[in-house]
């Protein structure tokens, strides 16, 4: 299996682009499925003007290469992409994207969920929401720590 593509990155991306090109990897791989998921800067509240994403570079990328070789040893897959981004983004704007491809679709789908819950709740990425009332940094959510959870 080829080592995961770990990106952390302040530039805007494609997710349409980036799947057309994961995809020929992974039927290189074997795969006969593929898993993507895109998170966007959402507006919950109303509001919303952007969205700040800080990280420590290094240690971010050493973390999500940590959980993307967790994945390989709990489903078998082949390409595994983890994109994220920092610094400051607008409202709909893509933060996001996990692909994961497997020989069967059953592997793709859990291991990018198993991806998903650990991004939401232990990458090392601290966001912060700025509206006409000001700035505020984003509390981690209880739901997110039960949904990763069920991966112990």
């Amino acid at each position: 299996m080829a080592s995961p593509d770990i990106r952390v990155q302040e530039a805007a991306f494609d997710p349409g682009a980036e799947l057309s090109a994961f995809t020929p990897l992974a039927a290189q791989a074997g795969a006969g499925a593929v898993v993507s998921f895109t998170g966007l800067v959402r507006d919950l509240a109303g509001g919303l003007s952007r969205m700040e994403i800080e990280h420590y570079p290094g240690m971010t990328e050493k973390a999500l290469r940590k959980i993307a070789e967790e994945a390989t040893t709990r489903w078998e897959l082949g390409p595994v992409l983890i994109l994220h981004r920092y610094g400051a983004m607008a409202p709909e704007e893509p933060i996001m994207m996990v692909a994961t491809a497997s020989p069967r679709r059953r592997a793709a789908f859990e291991a990018a969920d198993f991806l998903m819950d650990f991004l939401k709740s232990r990458a090392p990425f601290w966001k912060k929401e700025s509206t006409d009332a000001g700035e505020s940094w984003v509390e981690a959510k209880p739901e997110d720590e039960d949904a990763l959870s069920r991966w112990r």
